[in-house]
């Protein structure tokens, strides 16, 4: 691992988005999901979920799988985590899920998918809700493909149409609606104060 934890912040939510890794830029920054995958991402949830970055940020509680970035692999690319890195970092999810009891956690990417179900097609879970347990909890799974601009699998048929399934699914989600109905009690107390 090559940089500090990046950590979205202490949010207490009912949702959880888990990320694979940070990549180069999220440590300098701070943040997860803080370049070209976090705008697709944030993009997507404000098309259909009516929530901007500001929103998400501030109502949902951000993961990873990894907490640090890995690196580059000898072809200059972000390199996957090792099994023993995942392993390492994996208590800090279960303790994550244990004292967040959430409602609903949206995996991006095959790698934090893996680590609820079986992921060796995207095609077969993207835009299907899972009931899962972990850390002796039980909450609905909704997967997303990885955002990236290096995978052309969510711009593409089937990827494109299953992901716009999937993201449906989180809009109509109890745990996201109640996040939302939160947002607007909040604007209109401003608006009436």
């Amino acid at each position: 691992m090559k940089s500090t934890p990046v950590s979205g912040g202490a949010i207490v939510s009912d949702v959880m988005i888990i990320g694979q890794a940070p990549g180069p830029r999220e440590p300098v920054l701070q943040r997860p999901f803080a370049h070209t995958a976090g705008k697709t991402l944030f993009r997507w949830f404000e098309e259909f979920c009516g929530m901007n970055e500001a929103a998400v940020r501030s109502r949902i509680y951000f993961a990873a799988v990894c907490r640090c970035f890995p690196g580059k692999n000898s072809g200059g690319t972000d390199r996957v985590p090792a099994p023993d890195e995942i392993r390492n970092c994996s208590s800090w999810m279960d303790n994550e899920i244990r004292i967040l009891r959430p409602r609903l956690i949206i995996p991006v990417g095959r790698l934090a998918i893996m680590q609820f179900i079986d992921c060796t097609k995207l095609d077969k879970v993207i835009g299907r809700n899972f009931r899962v347990e972990r850390s002796e909890h039980r909450f609905d799974l909704i997967p997303l493909p990885h955002p990236s601009g290096a995978s052309p699998w969510h711009k593409i048929s089937p990827g494109r149409e299953l992901t716009k399934r999937a993201l449906k699914l989180i809009a109509r989600h109890p745990a996201i609606a109640a996040l939302s109905k939160r947002r607007c009690q909040s604007e209109n107390a401003a608006t009436l104060g």
